[in-house]
């Protein structure tokens, strides 16, 4: 009789560990999980804080090329000349594209460099939920192995004449 219960308390140990195993890799997908998506939640608001970054950097070049504008035309008119034709018109048309080059330069690398955070919280995203379904499907495994072992146990058990055949 001890040995009957020996041999149920090996299978039984053997297919718990196997189904606590399952149960660990689970647990440890839906954190990789968490962490994938609350990494994306950081490069979600890095990219929204890069959005006001950039709007604040085109405003104060806006504010600072129209200053400079001003004093061109202003250094212009102190010298007497005309500024609405010739050369000085010519040199305030230059200043302005040239601002507004710089302008819109700010504005894209921004908008490159949101993007760039936005694609990295998406790829954060997608990588914790395969973490998520590789925990799955090898908890699966591990729950299929201890049901696995549990029949060949008992199978074994009964070759054996544990139990059943007497």
């Amino acid at each position: 009789m001890g040995l009957e219960v020996l041999a149920l308390a090996a299978v039984a140990g053997q297919a718990f560990s196997q189904y606590r195993a399952g149960q660990e890799l689970s647990v440890q997908a839906e954190s990789e999980q968490n962490i994938a998506n609350y990494n994306a939640q950081i490069q979600e608001r890095e990219a929204k804080a890069i959005e006001q970054r950039t709007a604040l950097e085109q405003r104060r070049q806006a504010e600072e090329a129209a200053r400079q504008q001003s004093t061109l035309e202003a250094g212009s008119g102190a010298a007497g000349a005309v500024s609405t034709a010739g050369a000085p018109l010519m040199l305030q048309a230059k200043q302005a594209s040239e601002s507004e080059l710089e302008n819109l330069n700010i504005g894209y690398t921004g908008r490159e460099e949101a993007t760039a955070a936005r694609t990295q919280a998406q790829l954060d995203i997608m990588g914790g939920k395969l973490a998520r379904q590789r925990g799955k499907a090898e908890a699966k495994g591990q729950y299929i192995g201890a049901g696995t072992t549990l029949l060949s146990g008992f199978s074994s058990g009964i070759d054996k004449g544990y139990w059943g055949k007497k």
